[in-house]
């Protein structure tokens, strides 16, 4: 007797159907997440008002921002 067999899958046949499933599924949830955004809200007019800054404040806030905020 023979032996038959039903659906004979090469493990690279698996990977290339596992892979362009896994692809598909990917770009389908990716469209879905970016077509639900929300408009971004307008930026004031230009141009912007300028005022002075004091060197020195900007200095010390900076040297204390840097201190107390993780990762600087």
């Amino acid at each position: 007797m023979k032996k038959v067999r039903a659906a004979a899958w090469s493990r690279r046949d698996f990977m290339t159907a596992a892979g362009i499933i896994a692809a598909g599924g990917m770009a389908g949830c990716t469209s879905q997440a970016v077509s639900q955004t929300a408009p971004a809200p307008q930026p004031p007019p230009l141009p912007w008002k300028w005022t002075k800054l004091d060197p020195l404040e900007a200095g010390r806030r900076a040297y204390r921002g840097y201190l107390s905020k993780p990762g600087g």
